[in-house]
C-alpha cells in the first residue's frame, strides 16, 4: 500500500485499535509476569494465552510441541504471514520491586527448586502477540490472507522451536511465507531497531565430563586428577579464539561452569565442566567445536585419564540471519507507523534464539526451500532514565542498562508495550494488507 493517504489511514486504524486492547493488553501482561514458568512447564501460561486468542475469534490448537500454542484466522486469498511469541520464564530471584513482581517457585527437570522471573520479557512478547491478535482481527477488511500466531515454549534452552516444528507445526496447519518476531532491549521506549543479515549468534552449550582417579589429597602419585586436567583445559581453551579463528570474525568460548569434588583433601573421580560457544558463521562454529574436543582429549590423554572424556550437547541453536528484503519491507512500515526518528539500525548481537529454525529448513527439520524471516528489537527503557544514561549510540548507552536475564531487568513499561503490539500488527499487514 504505497498511497500516502492510505498509509496514513492504515496508521490511524492500528493507533484506533491499539487504544482499545491496550488496557486488557496491560492488565494479561501483568498477570504473566506475576506467575512466570520455566521451559515446557508453561500450562498455566498457554492456557491463559490459548483463552485470550479462542475469545478473539481464533481457530485454537493447544499442547504443540509440548506446551506450544498455535492460533489461526483465515481471511481470504493471499499470504500467510507468522506471528511468533516465546513464552518462557528463567531460574532467577526478581528484585524489581514491582508490585506485581513473580514470588514463584519451580521445580528444574534435575528436581532443583528455584526462584522464577520474566527476567527477559517473554511475557511482554506474548501479550504483545495477543494485542496485535486483538487489532488484527478488528481489521480483517482490511487485509486478505492467513495470520498463524505462534506461542512457543522453552526458548531459553533453545527447544521450542524445534519442538514445534518437529510436532507438524508446518503440516498440521500453513506453511508461512514470512516469519516475524520480535524481542525487547534496553533501547528507547518508543523505537524500533532493525538489522538485515547476520542480526544474532549461534550458540552451543557442551557439557563435558572429565575422568580421573580419585583417592586421598596426600598421596597424588597414587591418582589421576581430574581437576589439574579441568584447569588445563580451561586455559588451553582460550588460544582457540587466538590462535585459530581468523581476527575478523567474532567468536566467544566461555567455560561457565566447573565443579569437582567436595572436600579439599579428596581427589575427585570426575570433573564437570559446560563450554559455551557463540559466533557468527555455521561453518565457523563447528570448526571451533571440533577444536574444543580436540582439546580436551589431548588435554585427558596428556594427564593420564583412565577414560575418554564424555561430550553432551546440553543446547544449541543457529545464527539468525534475517532476510535483507523483508527487513527493508518492515523498516517501510513501521517508518509509517512509528515515524522515521523512532526507526533505528541496531547494532549485531551476540546473544542467540532459537527463531531462526522456523526459516531455516535444513536445521528446522521441515524441508523445501528456506522461508524469510525477519526478527527486530523494541526499545524497553524509559525516555527519562534513557536520557540520563551516558553515550551516544544505542550500542553505547547499553552498556550502562540493565539487560535481559538481569534480576533487575523489567522492560514492561506501557510504551514498550504498545510499541510491540503495533510493531507486529503494522509488520504483518505489510504483507496481508490488500491492495
Amino acid at each position: 500500500m504505497s498511497n500516502p493517504a492510505s498509509v496514513a489511514t492504515l496508521t490511524a486504524a492500528i493507533d484506533e485499535q491499539v487504544e482499545r486492547t491496550h488496557e486488557r493488553v496491560q492488565g494479561l501482561y501483568r498477570e504473566l509476569h506475576r506467575y512466570p514458568e520455566l521451559p515446557f512447564q508453561e500450562h498455566k501460561t498457554s492456557a491463559r494465552l490459548a483463552e485470550t486468542l479462542e475469545a478473539l475469534g481464533y481457530d485454537v490448537t493447544r499442547g504443540v510441541g509440548g506446551t506450544g500454542v498455535v492460533a489461526m484466522l483465515r481471511n481470504g486469498d493471499g499470504p500467510t504471514v507468522m506471528l511468533r511469541g516465546d513464552m518462557d520464564a528463567l531460574p532467577i530471584a526478581e528484585q524489581t520491586g514491582l508490585d506485581f513482581a513473580s514470588h514463584e517457585r519451580a521445580e528444574t527437570s534435575e528436581g532443583k527448586q528455584v526462584p522464577v522471573m520474566h527476567a527477559c520479557g517473554h511475557d511482554l512478547h506474548s501479550s504483545c502477540l495477543v494485542g496485535a491478535a486483538a487489532v488484527l482481527a478488528e481489521l480483517r477488511e482490511r487485509w486478505r490472507g492467513t495470520l498463524m500466531l505462534v506461542c512457543q515454549p522453552a526458548e531459553e534452552v533453545f527447544g521450542g522451536a524445534r519442538a514445534m516444528l518437529d510436532d507438524g507445526l508446518y503440516t498440521r496447519f500453513a506453511r508461512p511465507d514470512i516469519v516475524l518476531g520480535q524481542h525487547n532491549m534496553p533501547a528507547l521506549a518508543g523505537t524500533v531497531g532493525h538489522i538485515p543479515g547476520q542480526a544474532m549468534a549461534a550458540a552451543t552449550t557442551l557439557g563435558v565430563t572429565v575422568h580421573g582417579a580419585g583417592g586421598h589429597g596426600s598421596m597424588p602419585a597414587q591418582t589421576v586428577d581430574p581437576v589439574v586436567i579441568a584447569a588445563h583445559i580451561v586455559t588451553r581453551l582460550q588460544t582457540i579464539v587466538a590462535r585459530e579463528v581468523p581476527p575478523e570474525q567474532t567468536v566467544v568460548v566461555t567455560v561457565g561452569k566447573l565443579q569437582a569434588g567436595t572436600q579439599g583433601n579428596i581427589i575427585p573421580h570426575s570433573a564437570e565442566l559446560e563450554i559455551n560457544v557463540r559466533s557468527f558463521d555455521d561453518a565457523l562454529h563447528q570448526q571451533v567445536l571440533e577444536s574444543i574436543r580436540r582439546i580436551i582429549r589431548a588435554e585427558c590423554e596428556a594427564g593420564r585419564s583412565p577414560r575418554e572424556p564424555e561430550f553432551r550437547v546440553l543446547s544449541e541453536t543457529i545464527t539468525l540471519n534475517n532476510d535483507p528484503d523483508g527487513v527493508a519491507q518492515l523498516q517501510r512500515a513501521h517508518a509509517a507507523q512509528f515515524g522515521e526518528a523512532q526507526v533505528f539500525a541496531m547494532p549485531r548481537l551476540n546473544g542467540s534464539e532459537d527463531f531462526p529454525y522456523f526459516g531455516t529448513a535444513a536445521a528446522g527439520g521441515f524441508g523445501g526451500e528456506d522461508i524469510p524471516y525477519v526478527y527486530w528489537f523494541i526499545g524497553a527503557t524509559p525516555e527519562e532514565r534513557w536520557q540520563a544514561t551516558p553515550g551516544q549510540s544505542v550500542a553505547e548507552k547499553m552498556r550502562h542498562l540493565e539487560m535481559p536475564h538481569s534480576p533487575y531487568y523489567f522492560p514492561g513499561n506501557p510504551v514498550t508495550l504498545r510499541t510491540g503490539i503495533e510493531a507486529l500488527a503494522s509488520g504483518a499487514l505489510a504483507w496481508l494488507t490488500a491492495d
